[in-house]
């Protein structure tokens, strides 16, 4: 089974504004709401993926309830904390020329909440994935994960880390199973400016050294490239699309790559189905659909097919899953 982690999720208020000017009034032709937050993003991709998953975090006011019922009413299994005081953050998104975010700071939270929120997590089978994704709230412990690992680390639960800075180096000592950093967070770690995936692999290596066992790097619209915990390494490309909402793609990544290992993939099919994941979400509104992921992945390997054959070698990989095989795979318990 697996866990995502929200600790700050949002209502995101999406607004499509005509013109943005400061000082002026500004009007809106269409609005949109979505519940929002790294995790509930995962949970919401490995639920249309049809991967058995648990959303879990902590939720206040009349915006946590839009959050949990906008979550079970697209049938995603739940476990939040209810705060008895504040309110669920409310991100404002307004999507004109350039896109504009306010992020809401979001409720105070005690420490007794977190306690709560933890002896849940505590019922957690061995074989059980946790993904830990996102900021954590400025009213918390800024190494709130790796406390997490340190306090669960012996009960055989899988860590997935996606998180940015100190937040996932200070996760390395735990060896997680999975962590996914783009390659402007790894730049920022290293001190330098890899843009490719193949400029990334270099750095991969070296998180994969220091504790993590599964690296994948996101490279924007050049790819991913992924150093495995095998020591293999791996990139693919994006496949072709016109970015509408980068909103949750990292995300998505996430949710296909652990999707993919879920039916049973091996590691570079698995990189290319999280590529497709993410780029499928890039060209949505929202957050893909499951028809939208499959097309983008089957797009990606005619594309790769195409450039092996070109390159004259054989196109050992990707193994081309269609979508028949992704609905009557069966889900391993994890």
């Amino acid at each position: 089974m697996i866990y995502t982690v929200t600790f700050n999720p949002s209502v995101d208020y999406v607004m499509h504004p005509t013109t943005l000017d400061m000082g002026y009034t500004n009007r809106s032709t269409a609005e949109e709401f979505y519940a929002g937050g790294n995790g509930i993003n995962v949970s919401t991709i490995l639920t249309e993926l049809d991967v058995d998953n648990v959303a879990m975090g902590l939720i206040g006011g009349f915006t946590g309830e839009f959050v949990l019922d906008t979550l079970q009413a697209q049938g995603i299994n739940t476990n939040f904390v209810r705060l008895d005081k504040g309110n669920t953050r409310i991100n404002v998104k307004l999507n004109g020329i350039i896109m504009t975010i306010i992020n809401g700071m979001g409720p105070n939270i005690p420490i007794a909440k977190v306690d709560e929120l933890f002896r849940r997590i505590d019922r957690i089978q061995a074989g059980s994935t946790l993904v830990l994704t996102g900021s954590i709230p400025s009213c918390l412990p800024d190494d709130m994960y790796d406390i997490m690992m340190s306090r669960f680390g012996d009960r055989g639960i899988r860590f997935v880390v996606d998180a940015p800075g100190d937040l996932l180096m200070n996760a390395l000592a735990a060896k997680p199973f999975f962590i996914k950093p783009n390659n402007h967070e790894v730049g920022r770690i290293f001190g330098a400016n890899p843009e490719t995936p193949e400029e990334v692999l270099p750095y991969a290596r070296l998180l994969h050294e220091k504790g993590a066992q599964n690296v994948l790097v996101s490279c924007g619209g050049y790819g991913a490239a992924l150093v495995d915990e095998y020591g293999q390494e791996h990139t693919t490309k994006c496949p072709p699309c016109r970015l509408v909402n980068a909103t949750g793609a990292g995300d998505s990544m996430v949710a296909g790559f652990l999707a993919a290992l879920d039916r049973g993939w091996d590691y570079g099919d698995a990189l290319n189905y999280a590529s497709a994941c993410g780029s499928a979400t890039a060209a949505s509104n929202g957050l893909a659909n499951r028809e939208t992921i499959e097309r983008f992945y089957n797009s990606l390997v005619h594309l790769l097919e195409d450039e092996a054959s070109k390159a004259g070698q054989d196109p050992v990989e990707p193994v081309a899953h269609d979508a028949g095989d992704v609905e009557n795979a069966s889900d391993s318990e994890d």
